[in-house]
């Protein structure tokens, strides 16, 4: 008997159930894992996304470039004119003309807390501690049928985001925001799919963005992705002149 208790103890000790508990830090890791592995992830030092913009019948060209560390620029293309939005890790700026303002201007801090959370190439989620957010596994909850990991992600300007991972595949699906902008939080809610390779890494093709409740909806179909373009820094700094303001090559 005492032989038969050891090896069922040892079957406990040394090989744990694999139903067990899993903790956020294991489910993130196969998160970054099921994207491609830290390795890639971090190889990343550009990236350009090129897509088009659905809403209604509103149609329009987008561009997202991203640099490490934190710099981001988006330029929307409509009707021959290009709205730009930039950051360089310090100065967040504009150039508005669906607006009526054809020069650059700054943004104020509320207004430039998407764009800057935009600014982060591989998200968040990745290296989460480091960036100075916290992470806490709220359970599991289902997204359109699908078994979801359920995961809060507090950013360190205190905003917050609820991640939906694919219980199977890890990728994640589905986001929350709750960002604070003059004082009142704005509720955003993000669909994530079509998932495609790119040097080495799984991106969404497919993003669908609108506020939480609302059934109107932005559409982003992803017609390209570039990983390690050459990408100037110029280019997300405040322009010094109009020259340096037109839209970028990716429009050319």
């Amino acid at each position: 008997m005492k032989r038969a208790l050891w090896i069922a103890l040892s079957a406990v000790l040394f090989f744990p159930p694999s139903g067990k508990t899993q903790t956020v830090d294991e489910i993130i890791a196969k998160n970054a894992l099921a994207r491609g592995g830290l390795d890639k992830l971090h190889a990343i030092k550009t990236l350009r996304t090129t897509a088009r913009i659905s809403e209604d019948d509103f149609r329009a060209t987008f561009v997202q470039e991203n640099k490490r560390d934190d710099k981001v620029r988006q330029e929307t293309l409509f009707q021959g004119m290009a709205q730009i939005k930039a950051y360089d890790g310090h100065t967040a700026w504009q150039i508005n003309p669906f607006g009526g303002r054809r020069d650059p201007e700054l943004i104020s801090a509320d207004e430039s807390k998407t764009l800057i959370d935009n600014a982060d190439v591989e998200g968040p989620l990745v290296d989460y501690r480091q960036k100075g957010n916290t992470a806490e596994l709220i359970g599991h909850d289902p997204v359109e049928g699908t078994d979801c990991y359920k995961i809060k992600l507090t950013l360190k300007d205190g905003d917050v985001r609820y991640y939906y991972l694919d219980a199977d595949s890890f990728l994640e699906i589905k986001y929350e925001s709750q960002v604070r902008v003059r004082g009142a939080i704005r509720y955003t809610e993000t669909m994530l799919g079509d998932y495609e390779q790119v040097e080495g890494v799984y991106f969404p093709f497919a993003i669908q963005r609108g506020e939480t409740g609302s059934e109107e909806r932005t559409t982003f179909t992803v017609d390209k992705i570039e990983v390690n373009v050459p990408l100037d820094d110029s280019q997300f700094s405040f322009p010094a002149s109009k020259a340096e303001a037109k839209p970028s090559a990716a429009f050319k």
